[in-house]
């Protein structure tokens, strides 16, 4: 476990501010460009490269910018103003891939990957989803075994988002045969570039153009015993967990910036457009639903800046707030589907136009209540956890 994180390695006002600006003058005007890409071009991913962004949920004692998890999320709300997809090609390193070595991780492995994650030289993609695992991570078929001072991996994975832009792949495999629960499952460091591992083509999606997933596949790739995250056998879901619980405030996170964008859309439209004989913001009907998302949004902000506040401050019982984190995933997911779908009504047929931002963020919206862990899923996380907290 990594001793307290040193102070912030930057003044974070001026931080924040500076990604405001690159919101402003470089991510939003560059949207267009997205369109139809498998990836992110790399003169914009170099953008995000040099405002730190892959280093800000590393501490700097590891080459990241160290900031706590409240600031983490102050500076998705504005990054996430912009198009998705440009939080997609680093999301996976600053949460599923960097915080389980992390967390779980030795010295060694934390010396030999985070500085590089750090400074975006390093793009980490999660290998945990299978064709049949996904919301049931304990249906894991991908197999690791020792065959010397080596293990050797076999498996197919799906959905993996920047696998063909990774350097490195955090690979979930069970490496007890026969067992069924989570148990069995170990964590690995994989290599992107070692022989026996092969990328599918991009997938053809509804929405987040460029922001690339395809299948991998691990044909008896060999890695290093000390590949194995923590030198633990059995530890792969709790490595898991830490990945994933800090994506799923993440997730939260992003879908606030984006239905900030979207209601800042809806409310200038209203204001230009005039239908009879007056601007469509002198509706009642339409100042209802302006509200409506204004409401909504401002309970999602709230509640995920309060959880991220509780994350700080529970240091190693952060595996408590697991529920708190699931609410604000749901919550805000939903949340978000409903005030991109009142975004396309009140635009209308303008609304429903390919090249429009409402009818692109309504594609990218519906990723939202799905991966991370479906809305459904954090139904039932959230209910069990209620009812272990009641019972006598």
């Amino acid at each position: 476990m990594p001793d307290a994180p040193p102070p912030p390695a930057v003044d974070f006002a001026a931080y924040l501010d500076s990604i405001r600006r690159l919101v402003r003058e470089v991510l939003i005007p560059n949207e267009p460009r997205l369109e139809g890409q498998e990836t992110l071009p790399e003169d914009l991913t170099d953008r995000l490269r040099a405002a730190g962004l892959f280093g800000i949920s590393i501490p700097a004692r590891w080459g990241g910018l160290g900031l706590s998890m409240e600031q983490q999320v102050r500076v998705m709300f504005e990054v996430t103003r912009a198009s998705a997809v440009y939080r997609a090609r680093f999301s996976t390193t600053i949460g599923l891939g960097s915080q389980p070595i992390l967390y779980n991780g030795t010295d060694a492995q934390r010396a030999a990957w985070l500085p590089r994650m750090a400074r975006g030289e390093v793009t980490a993609a999660f290998a945990l989803t299978e064709p049949e695992a996904g919301s049931d991570a304990g249906g894991i078929t991908t197999t690791a075994r020792h065959e010397g001072e080596e293990w050797v991996i076999e498996g197919r994975k799906r959905y993996i988002t920047n696998a063909r832009q990774a350097q490195l792949f955090i690979v979930m495999a069970r490496t007890r045969p026969g067992s069924r629960d989570a148990s069995g499952i170990s964590a690995f460091l994989v290599p992107a570039d070692l022989p026996g591992i092969r990328c599918g083509p991009p997938d053809r999606k509804m929405g987040q153009d460029g922001s690339s997933t395809c299948e991998v596949f691990f044909d008896r790739v060999r890695i290093p015993a000390d590949h194995l995250i923590g030198g633990r056998e059995g530890d792969g879901f709790k490595t898991a967990m830490r990945g994933i619980n800090h994506a799923r405030l993440h997730v939260a996170t992003a879908c606030v910036g984006q239905a900030e964008r979207l209601l800042e859309e809806m409310v200038g439209h209203a204001q230009r457009r005039r239908q009879f004989g007056q601007p469509l913001a002198s509706f009642q009907l339409v100042q209802a639903a302006l509200a409506d998302c204004r409401a909504e949004i401002l309970a999602a902000r709230s509640m995920v800046l309060e959880t991220a506040r509780a994350f700080d401050a529970a240091g190693e019982a952060r595996g408590e707030l697991i529920a708190d984190i699931a609410c604000c995933k749901l919550f805000a997911s939903e949340m978000l589907g409903r005030v991109a779908d009142r975004a396309v009504q009140l635009h209308g047929g303008a609304g429903y136009m390919r090249g429009s931002v409402v009818e692109q963020f309504y594609r990218d919206a519906r990723l939202f209540r799905i991966f991370e862990g479906a809305s459904d899923i954090q139904r039932l996380l959230i209910g069990r956890t209620l009812l272990r907290e009641e019972r006598p």
